[in-house]
């Protein structure tokens, strides 16, 4: 696929930071938390395949092919190695992208993410794949709502919490079917729990404490795996980005200054 099918924007200044979406959302979800970091770094988010205004492949494909996605958007776009900070299925990238890509990679950060699923989990996948493709995005909307949010994040009508949700909401169910399908059978059959044991670069995992999704023991199992690799928690669910945008935020500065450093 080529990387001009990928949607993408670029703000700030400073070395680069690669934000990438979780499954069903797209590179509005880092709005905050790039402005809060754009006076730092360089930040560039994109819209994975099938996903915002990204194309798709009519083909199915797997993780390790959008990783590939993200590295040739890396190597076109900045040309050298990047700080990749990916949430769920970016976090599956950026697993896939530091063991396939490691010249690309200054640092991964891996948010509300896996490494794998089990068999019990794939069936999961496979109930919402064959509803998706008989019933729509919206059959499900509100169940993906349920995991991504709290209920008091939800109900946020001061803040902008729920304003944002029902964003968000609209988003997920304007997605194509079959692009966010394919999506679903690629997270489903991950598993990098072999090749995580060989990342390189400086890791930190981020777990949700409320994030029923992808539960804290998914990020201590990765953790586990990378060599070297820090866990910090934040009190939210799936979308711990979007909920805490700014203790997010103040993670990434924390590793980025103290782990990777400058350009």
């Amino acid at each position: 696929m080529p990387t001009h099918a990928l949607h993408f924007t670029g703000q700030g200044q400073g070395p680069t930071v690669v934000l990438s979406h979780a499954l069903g959302c797209n590179l509005g979800m880092w709005d905050a938390v790039a402005a809060a970091l754009q006076d730092q770094f360089t930040v560039l988010r994109y819209d994975q395949r099938g996903h915002g205004q990204s194309g798709c492949t009519d083909r199915p494909f797997t993780i390790d092919d959008m990783a590939d996605d993200a590295a040739r958007l890396i190597a076109q776009e900045v040309g050298e190695a990047v700080h990749f900070v990916g949430l769920s299925m970016g976090g599956m990238v950026a697993q896939s992208l530091a063991a396939r890509h490691p010249q690309a990679v200054k640092s991964i950060v891996i948010a509300n993410s896996a490494s794998h699923y089990d068999d019990a989990a794939r069936a999961q996948w496979a109930l919402r794949i064959q509803t998706v493709q008989t019933q729509g995005l919206g059959a499900i909307a509100d169940g993906a709502l349920a995991r991504w949010f709290t209920p008091v994040f939800m109900q946020d009508t001061v803040q902008g919490g729920a304003q944002q949700v029902a964003r968000m909401k609209a988003e997920l169910e304007a997605l194509d079917p079959r692009a966010y399908a394919a999506c679903c059978d690629a997270v489903a059959h991950i598993d990098f729990r072999a090749s995580n044991a060989g990342v390189q670069c400086p890791a930190l995992v981020i777990a949700g404490t409320l994030d029923q999704a992808t539960p804290l023991a998914m990020s201590e199992a990765l953790r586990a795996q990378i060599p070297g690799a820090a866990l910090q928690t934040i009190a939210a669910a799936h979308l711990s980005a979007v909920e805490q945008p700014q203790a997010f935020a103040d993670l990434l500065r924390t590793f980025l200054q103290a782990h990777a450093g400058p350009n």
